[in-house]
């Protein structure tokens, strides 16, 4: 397992066209900028009216996802490329995914909480993303040679540098002013946002998974990678999902708002992993290809994996507990 991922970072992508990265810029900035459709400033004081619970969803997103993400990379130290262990980094060190209000809504849990927890979280992410990736970055490069179970470990980690000031900016720009546009328009302009705001949430949702299709149809000698990525993927996640649902309960959250909470944690946006990952100034290359998969994938997976459950408790739960 170890060796053929290691053998996909030698495999040149072709992700990082400059149309390609255009492209990936403007499905990142029509998702953002539909789920700010959705803020409101009584999402921001929300913070004061039920801090406990609003505190439990934001450091499930920011403190316990990278931090269990970290030692789940670190479990898998033997199995698992440098390269892969940035990419899942990278992941958790992303807001809370597009998709999660919808997942809230369609499970029948606390939208409330969730829309507040997605405004916030991506308010946070321009600082809580590079730092944590930065963060997490530096943990693992010097933990790991003293774990080392192969000789070309270190010598990938030298390879893999987190410019802070670059990310930064770059969150900046794909998170803030989309952002920024969709909740001038949502608090100034309502009817136009009630016209746009349904239709544009499925576009932009399409729009992404359609460029990680076409991405990876670019790049088919990575595709048959894939059952690595999706055990590592599916691993990770579901240790997320548990957790974050457990942490909801050490807040005393209810049923609802833990369920609402691991929605949140659980789904992240890989599309701000990607765009980052396109970016020049940050990873010349558009990234090794280990990072570039496990990013993609979960792109993909959160879909997957937050439909079934979402359903799960929205149709089967109440099946099973009723005479």
């Amino acid at each position: 397992m170890y060796q053929e991922l290691l053998n996909l970072n030698n495999i040149t992508l072709n992700f990082n066209s400059g149309s390609g990265v255009l492209l990936m810029n403007i499905a990142i900035g029509l998702m953002m900028f539909s789920v700010a459709l959705d803020l409101r400033p009584e999402h921001f004081r929300s913070l004061l009216a039920n801090p406990r619970i609003m505190f439990a969803g934001i450091s499930s997103q920011f403190i316990l996802l990278p931090l269990l993400t970290f030692l789940v990379v670190l479990a898998f130290n033997a199995w698992i490329t440098p390269a892969v262990a940035f990419g899942m980094l990278l992941v958790a060190a992303c807001p809370g995914g597009n998709i999660s209000n919808f997942i809230t809504s369609f499970s029948k849990n606390n939208v409330a909480l969730g829309v507040s927890l997605t405004a916030v979280g991506t308010v946070l992410a321009m600082v809580m993303t590079p730092v944590n990736f930065k963060i997490y970055g530096m943990l693992y490069d010097y933990i790991t040679p003293l774990l080392c179970h192969h000789a070309t470990d270190h010598a990938y980690n030298q390879d893999i540098y987190v410019p802070l000031v670059d990310v930064t900016r770059t969150v900046f720009i794909i998170l803030g002013i989309p952002v920024g546009l969709g909740f001038a328009c949502s608090n100034y302009m309502p009817h136009l946002t009630a016209a746009i705001k349904k239709p544009l949430s499925y576009v932009s949702g399409v729009f992404f998974i359609g460029f990680i299709i076409v991405a990876l149809a670019g790049n088919v000698e990575i595709i048959k990678y894939i059952k690595w990525i999706f055990i590592i993927v599916l691993i990770h996640n579901a240790v997320v999902w548990i957790a974050s649902f457990c942490y909801g309960k050490l807040w005393k959250a209810d049923l609802r708002d833990c369920r609402t909470i691991s929605i949140e944690t659980a789904i992240q946006n890989s599309g701000l992993g990607l765009a980052l990952l396109l970016n020049p100034s940050i990873f010349p290359d558009g990234g090794m290809g280990g990072m570039v998969l496990v990013v993609a994938w979960w792109g993909i997976w959160h879909f997957i994996a937050g439909g079934a459950i979402g359903a799960w408790w929205r149709f089967v739960k109440p099946l099973l507990k009723s005479p």
